[in-house]
């Protein structure tokens, strides 16, 4: 899906003249008028794509934004408080264009590495933990459901990120955590949306291996009410190493073991890009 390459306020400097993005400005909103026709009946979700870390270190560089955390924290405040304010302008922007026909607002920052966050926690709490809830804040007072998705092994904030407002929470390295720990804190008080891993189990198990995450994602994740929506993405099979097989024999598995709705078919369909 492409890398960030040059970061346009790498020096602090050219903070004085960036030309921050309108989030009235028409552009941001072309074509959904035509997607939405038709949909009525439909759950519609409004994806919000690098919400506001993966914005900061794709303005900055990732490096410097890990180091301004700690040296230069009030310019980090006010890059990403304009961040904050332009994504609660896109959500009443997008709310008051399609008043009612929207149910919910998707957020993604990668926050983990494969044994933990980025920064210390209590870093994350102190400096981003607010600013999300004003984002998340701003779609609950519509009634909206919130959405995020996360990289990494980042349950030392998942009961933050609950606490602050996430409904849906969409783990794709479920076997960077303890699943059966995961289940016991938060199956029940957060939808999980994942699937079978993407680095450790799709690219390099077999069938019996695929089944058996299957069960244990139902078995631990899962409530008698629900809690579980399969959230297939197909959108870095070929750079994972992921066959069209593999994925068609998961989508059977999470139907074959779907104890909820059993009339539900998944049918996989490889998009034209």
């Amino acid at each position: 899906m492409g890398q960030v390459t040059i970061h346009p306020l790498e020096d602090w400097e050219d903070m004085e003249s960036f030309e921050w993005p309108d989030a009235k400005d028409p552009k941001w909103y072309a074509g959904m008028e035509e997607r939405l026709q038709g949909k009525e009946d439909k759950y519609i979700q409004n994806h919000i794509f690098m919400c506001l870390f993966e914005r900061m270190h794709s303005l900055r560089g990732f490096e410097n934004t890990l180091v301004d955390l700690y040296v230069e924290q009030g310019k980090s405040a006010v890059l990403a408080d304009r961040i904050v304010n332009f994504q609660i302008a896109v959500i009443e922007n997008v709310l008051k264009r399609f008043e009612g026909r929207v149910d919910g607002f998707a957020f993604s920052d990668d926050w983990g590495t494969e044994t933990g966050l980025f920064i210390n926690p209590d870093m994350w709490r102190e400096f981003f933990k607010p600013r999300y809830k004003k984002i998340f804040d701003a779609c609950k007072q519509c009634g909206c459901k919130v959405y995020f998705h996360s990289c990494g092994k980042i349950d030392a904030i998942i009961g933050d990120l609950i606490e602050i407002g996430v409904d849906i929470l969409n783990l794709q390295q479920i076997r960077v955590y303890d699943m059966k720990k995961l289940g016991e804190l938060y199956a029940g008080k957060v939808c999980f949306a994942t699937l079978c891993d993407i680095q450790k189990t799709l690219p390099l198990k077999g069938e019996q291996e695929i089944t058996e995450e299957v069960q244990d994602i139902y078995r631990y994740l899962g409530t008698d009410q629900g809690g579980i929506i399969y959230a297939y993405d197909d959108s870095n099979n070929e750079a994972l190493n992921i066959s069209e097989e593999k994925m068609n024999f998961m989508n059977l598995a999470f139907e074959k073991f779907d104890r909820w709705k059993q009339d539900k078919i998944f049918k996989y369909e490889k998009q034209g890009r």
